[in-house]
């Protein structure tokens, strides 16, 4: 193309509608979404909330309720997020940091348990809580049965991010029915 377009202006000095002069436009279609009928916002709002809904009753914080690994009534539950120093670990374990709030989960629901414990760690975090306890029980009132509480609770922590650390409380406090749990703390 030579320097010298339409009038002697060069490339440069030609405005973009002059240099687009000869261009024609391109031509859009419509796409056309083809169904087997017409669909009704209502209806698909509906069944789009009602799987919200489904979804929010089955997984909470990206905690299931669906499989765990059984652990025994009398096992002393420990564990630490990588970066948690050793001798804090030990502090936690030996009840030396004052857990600040506690829940109670003894008597609910698999899925009720799950929700609760999420907002109450949510929660001790959102306060600036650094350790909590939460009792989950042993399961010796119903003969015969496992721990089903202590062994979902355990693997819900593993899971939650606001979760550094946690051990079996002390006897005073519980012992292997309940947690000392070190909170992550929120930098501001």
């Amino acid at each position: 193309m030579s320097d010298k377009i339409n009038s002697g202006k060069t490339q440069a000095e030609l405005s973009f509608t002059e240099m687009m002069a000869d261009v024609s436009p391109i031509k859009q279609g419509k796409t056309v979404l083809r169904t087997n009928g017409p669909i009704r916002k209502d209806k698909q709002r509906a069944y789009l909330r009602s799987m919200a809904e489904a979804d929010i009753d089955q997984v909470i914080d990206g905690l299931s309720s669906e499989m765990v690994e059984i652990v025994e009534s009398d096992e002393e539950l420990i564990f630490a997020a990588p970066g948690i120093q050793v001798s804090m670990l030990k502090r936690l374990r030996k009840g030396h940091i004052p857990w600040e709030a506690g829940i109670d989960l003894h008597g609910m629901t698999v899925d009720t348990a799950r929700d609760e414990l999420s907002l109450f760690i949510r929660d001790a975090q959102r306060q600036g809580m650094r350790s909590v306890m939460v009792i989950h029980g042993k399961a010796f009132s119903q003969s015969g049965q496992q721990p089903v509480l202590k062994s979902y609770v355990n693997d819900w922590l593993r899971q939650l991010p606001q979760v550094l650390a946690f051990c079996s409380a002390q006897p005073k406090d519980g012992g292997s029915g309940a947690l000392y749990i070190l909170i992550k703390q929120i930098k501001q």
